[in-house]
Parts: C-alpha cells; structure tokens; sequence
C-alpha cells in the first residue's frame, strides 16, 4: 500500500529527526528492526489478551504471527502488545469485577503508544467487550480477531457442551444419579483444546455481536479455535487493518444506532448470553449512545430464534459453524436488519452477507420456521425490578413462564452455599429461591451467581428446574428460569433488599412482570428500615470500582468513561415510550 501521505499517527514519533525522533527509532531498532519499518509503514499493534490463565485465550501468540504475516504483506508494520486477559474460570470473584479495568488497559495502550491502527485479539467472555469498549473509547482503526471456540467434548458417545452439560452433569451427581468416578471421567473429556465455550455462552455470543457490529471480517467469530482457517481470517484480518489505516476507517464510524440495532437481532435470533445486555449498553456508552433495555424488548418480540445451539437449542458451535455460522443467520433475519451499516471491509453489511448460505437447516432454522417465534431474551419490570430484569426465555421451563411461589431468601452467596443442600430448607418445588447482595457494588463484581443450585433434595425427588432470582449475572451457558440483572441491585436498596422468606412473588414473562406481592406502604416501611451493607474495598481498584461502577441497566461501566474522549454525556440512540425499562 502507498502509506507516504498518510497522516500517521506514528510519524509523531518515528518521523522527526530530532533527539527524541532518533531515539524512538533507535529503542525499536534494538529489536532487530531495520531503517525500513520507518519509512512511511503505518504501525499496526496487535492487542493480545493471550495468556496461559486463560484457557480461552492461550492459543493467541500463534493468531498473533497470522495478524502479522498480513500486516506485513500490506505494507504495514505490526507491533504486538500485552494487556490484562480475563479468564473466566480461574479469576476470582468475578471478571466482571475487571472487565472495566482491561477496557481501561486496551484504551491506554492505544492512545499511548505509536499506532496507526489496532488488532483486537480476544476470546474469553469480558475480553471481546474490554477491547471494544477500549477500542471505541481511543477511536484509532480496530478490526477484531476472536479466538473461535473450542472442540466438541466427547463422553461416553455423547457430546458435550463445555459450561452447559458440566452444570447439568454436576446436578446428576448431586442427586445421587450420576458416580463420582463418572463425573472424573467426564473431566478430562469436557473441554479438548484451547478456545473458548462450545455452545452459545457469552464468549460465542460477544464474538457474533462483535460480528454484527461490523468489527470482524465476514465469518470470523465461530471458526473454531484449532481450524487452520482461524488463522487464515487472522492474516487477512491483518492485511485488512492497514487498508483501514489508507481509508481513515474508525470504530465510530462502524458503531452507529444502524450497527447496535443490528447486533441486537443478532443476539436474539442466537438465542444469546443475556451478558451480551449489560456488554451492548457499555460499549455503546463508549460512543456517546443511550442503549434503553425497552430496545432489546422491542427487537425481541420481532426476531425470532434461529439457532439451534445450547443452551437454548441442541448443537454446538462447531456445529453452527460448518452450518454457515453468523453470516447464515444474519442473511436469514436480513428483513430485521439495517442492512446500510458500515463495517470494516469497508463495504455495507448487506453487502458482507449477500453470498452467505445455510448448510444444515437443523442447526440453523429458516425463519419462518423458528426454534422459538420470540427472541431469547426478554427484558422484565414490575415493583422488584424498576429499572428492568432480564431471563432468557429460550432456556427456561415453559410451566415456570407464569408462576406465583412463595420466596426462599439468601442473604448473600456465603449464606447460598451453606444452606442451599440443608434437608431442612423450608422450599418446595412452587418455591422461588432469591439470592440478594450479588450485584455490581453487593458481590462485588455482579458475578455469575444467578444459576443457583436446586436444593439437592429437591433435585432428588426429581425436581429439574425452579424460580430463581438474582441480581446477579449467570453464564451465557446456562439454562433455567433464572431471572438476573435486577436492577436496582440490593446493595443500594433496589426492592430486592427487603424480600423476606415467605413473601409471594410472581414472575410473568408474557406480561414482561417480575412483582413482589406486598403491599406498597410495607415496601416503603421495610425500606425505610434498610440500611447498606459495608463497602468490600477502602483502596486500590477495588475502591474505585465501588466508587464509579453503574448500575446494570447501564453497562455497568465506570460513570467517568462514558463518552469518547473525555465527553461524560450521552445522546439518545431512540426515543421509547416505557419508562418503567
């Protein structure tokens, strides 16, 4: 590519002939580069959240060296770079206590360094937002990379889905009908290769969106991970980045209300993570965007789900792929989508998805003939959820959809897991099992605490599925009628915080209710007498993250990093008429 009259952001540094221009070039050429990577080349970093505590994500250096093959064939000249990775298994309490903090890592990174343009390298869950949300927030050319999930889990004959069978196995062996030695077997068959979750969990869900979006190149977001054409899309990723750079391309030309709202019908068609919710509204606050819950509402109750993959449906996301993957569904719902969107390849996203085709009309359903007629989501008000609450109705029991039960209340998750298996818990099948004080400030970190365990003796007398309530978040890969994100959370005295054991509570998904059956003036009363619980952290991140974190009808992001560059305020993608959401 011709680069020489680029305006660069790199000549700043690379370009001067004066001590500072000498010494940059100098430090570079330490490592071996020669005079030519400085003529003129525009500097592509490739942002890699690899890193060996992060199953997800370990496979990235060998994506990393395919980004950089394209680069250099494009005239580019690649650096890579190191942020934060997020691995969902092994950080605790939570990655969402950190997802923040990464985004704030990957803007800096940007912003600091001497690039022309970025390559977003992200698998696991909160890292595919982080880079986005940091990426939107610098405003430098980005394409995204996923890492692809991983292989099928074989057992017994049987596959698995990494995340959703290992919760639903782990409830066999709590119910005495599946051995220890069993479970042991499972173990080592469960998750085969690096990558991310084998089902639609929120790492192949955030990957699609991301797709959806216009970030990624056509196709990129469910290659499984050891598919050599995983590292086939990652070089022409690469050499896609610095035409970007020519073209002055920018995320805020690609994240528009055309490109959220396209997303959006996406992750509903999927049957989706309901983390993709909380992760949509942060990113699109990164660019100035006002992202209402009554969106997703509305968009639900026009798409329907297409996808035929766990946990709302039976395949796995190798299956989905060799199906047609994201480019197959999103030419299926094409009359829902805004089809005019930039992305970048440069071209519309009508345009990238005019060729796509379905190969397996088992996992991926015509339209007119849905999995389920709805989207997977639905977003829910009512007295115990002001601001909104969300269940993915694609995973629930249809016999649950409309049910009154009286509440079985924990106090916090300590209080969860030293009673949920007492003999003498005081909950039937009708019960509706609440877990408060698992929020954004109550946890901290809103971590994935919603699935909670059915009482084992419960799961004994062959009870599958109960009401559960949480403003917690659950994993894209779980399944249930589990409603999440209450907002407001206890921890700052959202309706949730004076449920007692034994309140009534009905849970109406059709009517979009989640409602406490007390009386107005005792909720007043009892809220009156409520007082917050002590803060979790007096230093360090922990602090500023209780200090600025917003609520999870808000993304959840720090209230100081809405807005791109430095702007603190946000306008409205669309006026909606339901102020309740």
């Amino acid at each position: 590519m011709n680069a020489t009259n680029l305006k660069l952001r790199s000549r700043d540094w690379f370009g001067k002939d004066d001590r500072w221009g000498v010494a940059h070039r100098a430090w570079l050429r330490a490592e071996g580069f020669s005079e030519r990577v400085f003529q003129g080349k525009p500097v592509i970093g490739i942002c890699n959240s690899w890193s060996e505590l992060n199953n997800c994500n370990a496979h990235l250096r060998q994506v990393a060296e395919a980004v950089k093959r394209g680069v250099w064939e494009a005239g580019g000249f690649p650096l890579e770079f190191c942020t934060i990775s997020l691995g969902e298994m092994l950080m605790k309490p939570t990655t969402m206590l950190y997802r923040n903090l990464m985004a704030m890592d990957v803007e800096e990174c940007i912003r600091a360094y001497p690039l022309d343009g970025v390559v977003l390298l992200c698998g696991c869950d909160k890292t595919t937002p982080a880079q986005l949300m940091g990426a939107a927030s610098a405003n430098v050319p980005a394409i995204m990379v996923p890492g692809g999930p991983m292989l099928r889990g074989m057992w017994h004959g049987k596959e698995l889905g990494s995340g959703t069978d290992l919760r639903r196995f782990w409830e066999e062996v709590r119910a005495g009908r599946l051995s220890d030695e069993e479970f042991c077997e499972m173990e080592s068959c469960v998750s085969r290769s690096a990558g991310h979750c084998t089902v639609m969990g929120t790492a192949s869900t955030m990957a699609a969106v991301a797709e959806a979006l216009g970030m990624t190149l056509p196709g990129a977001a469910d290659i499984p991970a050891p598919d050599s054409r995983r590292l086939s899309i990652a070089e022409q990723s690469g050499g896609r980045i610095a035409k970007m750079v020519a073209e002055d391309l920018r995320p805020s030309q690609i994240l528009t209300p055309a490109a959220f709202e396209n997303a959006i019908c996406l992750l509903m068609a999927l049957g989706g993570s309901t983390n993709a919710i909380i992760h949509l509204v942060a990113i699109a606050g990164r660019v100035g965007l006002d992202l209402p819950l009554a969106k997703f509402e509305e968009i639900s109750r026009t798409t329907p789900v297409l996808a035929n993959v766990k946990p709302s449906g039976k395949y796995l996301m190798e299956d989905f792929s060799y199906a047609g993957g994201v480019p197959a569904v999103l030419k299926e719902i094409a009359s829902q989508l805004r089809l005019e969107a930039a992305t970048v390849t440069g071209k519309t996203l009508g345009e990238n998805i005019s060729r796509a085709a379905c190969f397996n009309r088992e996992v991926i359903k015509p339209f007119d003939q849905p999995l389920y007629p709805e989207g997977g989501l639905v977003v829910l008000g009512g007295n115990l959820a002001p601001y909104g609450a969300v269940i993915k109705q694609s995973a629930t029991s249809p016999h649950l959809l409309q049910h009154k039960g009286k509440a079985v209340v924990f106090e916090n998750n300590r209080d969860l897991l030293a009673r949920i298996d007492d003999p003498h818990l005081d909950a039937d099948e009708n019960s509706i099992l609440v877990l408060k004080n698992a929020g954004p400030k109550g946890a901290p970190g809103m971590p994935e605490w919603g699935h909670l365990p059915i009482p084992a003796k419960l799961l004994k007398s062959g009870v599958k599925d109960m009401v559960r309530l949480s403003d917690a978040r659950i994993s894209g890969t779980s399944f249930g009628t589990i409603v999440v994100h209450i907002s407001p959370e206890a921890a700052v005295g959202g309706a949730l915080a004076i449920v007692k054991d034994g309140d009534e509570i009905e849970l109406d998904v059709r009517e979009k209710r989640l409602e406490l059956l007390v009386p107005e003036a005792e909720i007043k009363a009892r809220l009156a007498q409520w007082g917050p619980p002590a803060p979790h952290y007096s230093r360090g991140y922990g602090k500023v993250y209780l200090d600025h974190i917003l609520q999870a009808h808000q993304g959840c992001d720090f209230d100081f990093l809405l807005g791109r560059d430095g702007e603190g305020t946000t306008s409205s993608l669309l006026e909606f008429p339901n102020p309740s959401l």
